[in-house]
This record gives C-alpha cells, sequence and structure tokens, in this order.
C-alpha cells in the first residue's frame, strides 16, 4: 500500500505491501486518516516492479509477506542503492529480526496489534528522515560538482588551505610564486561559491562526513598524446614573465 501526504509543500509517498487484505485495508484507511495518499501493493514483487528505483515517501512493510520476507524485500532495496525508509509490523518479532531490520535502516520495529498513534507517528519520523537524507544527498551532489570543477592545481591549493598553510608555503611546495597560490585561492574560493574560508571548511568538512574527498589532488603528472610524462607540478606561475 503506497500513500502520500502533503509535507511542506511536496507531496511524501507512503507504501504498504503485503498484509491480508483485511489488515492492509485498516491500516490504509489509518493512514488517510492523517492526510496520507495511500498505495497498496499485493506483494512486494508488485512493488518491486513498480517502484523499486524510487525513495520517495517511505514503506510500511509486514515482516511476513507473499513471495518474499519484508526483510527480505528492505535487502533487495539497500542492495539497489534505494534507502527509502521504512516502517516494519510483525506479529512474529523475536529480536534476531529486530536488530536485522533496525542494522538495515528501518525506522521502527513495531509489534501487532500496532497502536495507531505509534503507527502514524512513526510515518511521520520516516517522512522527516527521509526528507532530510534527499536534501543532504543533493547538497552533497552540489558540493561533488563544484569539486569536480576544480582544476588539478587548484586542487593542490585546496588540500594546502586544508592543511592550515599559509600562501607562502603552498607556493614553495608547488614551485610556483606566491601571488599564482593567491589566484589559484580566489578561484577555488569562486567556484566552491564560499564566501569565506570558514564556509568553504565547512563545506570539506560535510564531504568528508559523508566519505568523499573530490578534493584530494590525483597524480601530478598526466600522459599527453605521444605517452610522454607531463609534470604540472612545476607548471608556469601565473602573471610570471
Amino acid at each position: 500500500m503506497r500513500s502520500t501526504r502533503r509535507f511542506r509543500s511536496h507531496a511524501q509517498n507512503r507504501s504498504l505491501p503485503g498484509c491480508a487484505n483485511p489488515p492492509r485495508i485498516a491500516l490504509g484507511s489509518l493512514i488517510r486518516s492523517a492526510g496520507h495518499r495511500v498505495q497498496a501493493f499485493e506483494s512486494p514483487a508488485d512493488f518491486l516492479s513498480r517502484h523499486c528505483h524510487s525513495s520517495n515517501g517511505c514503506l510500511v512493510l509486514d515482516v511476513r509477506l507473499p513471495g518474499m520476507s519484508g526483510l527480505d524485500l528492505q535487502r533487495t532495496l539497500r542492495s539497489a542503492g534505494n534507502a527509502i525508509p521504512i516502517i516494519f509490523i510483525t506479529g512474529h518479532g523475536n529480536i534476531p529480526m529486530t536488530v536485522r531490520a533496525m542494522k538495515g535502516g528501518a525506522v521502527e520495529f513495531l509489534p501487532k496489534p500496532v497502536h495507531d498513534q505509534k503507527l502514524l507517528d512513526a510515518v511521520d519520523q520516516a517522512l522527516r528522515s527521509n526528507q532530510y537524507s534527499q536534501r543532504h544527498t543533493k547538497e552533497l551532489d552540489v558540493l561533488r560538482s563544484r569539486c569536480a570543477a576544480l582544476t588539478a592545481r587548484e586542487r593542490q591549493v585546496l588540500a594546502g588551505i586544508l592543511d592550515g598553510k599559509r600562501n607562502k608555503q603552498v607556493a614553495a611546495e608547488l614551485g610556483v610564486s606566491e601571488i599564482t597560490v593567491k589566484i589559484h585561492r580566489r578561484h577555488v574560493m569562486s567556484k566552491m561559491s564560499a564566501a569565506s574560508l570558514a564556509g568553504l571548511v565547512l563545506m570539506v568538512a560535510r564531504m568528508s562526513a559523508a566519505g568523499l574527498q573530490p578534493w584530494i589532488p590525483s597524480s601530478e603528472s598526466r600522459r599527453n598524446e605521444n605517452g610522454e610524462g607531463i609534470d604540472e607540478t612545476r607548471e608556469r606561475p601565473i602573471g610570471e614573465g
């Protein structure tokens, strides 16, 4: 069962695959009463055939489903890179099952009979989590794109900035003039859309926390068309003869 609700001006989806029809209908009615739009699915296979690549909204899953268990569906979605929030409900839960679900990123693991308000609270929590996650992912994509626009030299200068080195120190290490480093530094600030050094460091910290380090300089040399090594470390300083 899939449902949506207007949440901060965005339609958010919720799904309820599986469950015997009466419970599924009852849960759908409950979620609708809270202002959500609900879409039901006959089975996990039915859901996967239509929404495997969608990470909007959240899923409400029974552990026991026809053809594939809720836990197996969770694993399938995660393996496909789909991080949609999942709320499990079950009348046959145990500690290992709960641990597995939570390790897989489940928002909640609710025993039957499910208390109405607990389910609705879990749905709201899942939506907030998903909205934050999607916004965070988009912001990281923007930062990654900005880093990709940096030249090899600009990445070297950025690495020096992050190490807390002065322009003069970076210039000496790269074999260029201090004015060259200053120019590259301005380019870095501009391409990263950083209003200040503190803002730049914050951007980098956010990417680092996500396991991203696209600013790390690659090899000091590259190959030209004839396969000859070209040393970029000793490039001609900007503004010098």
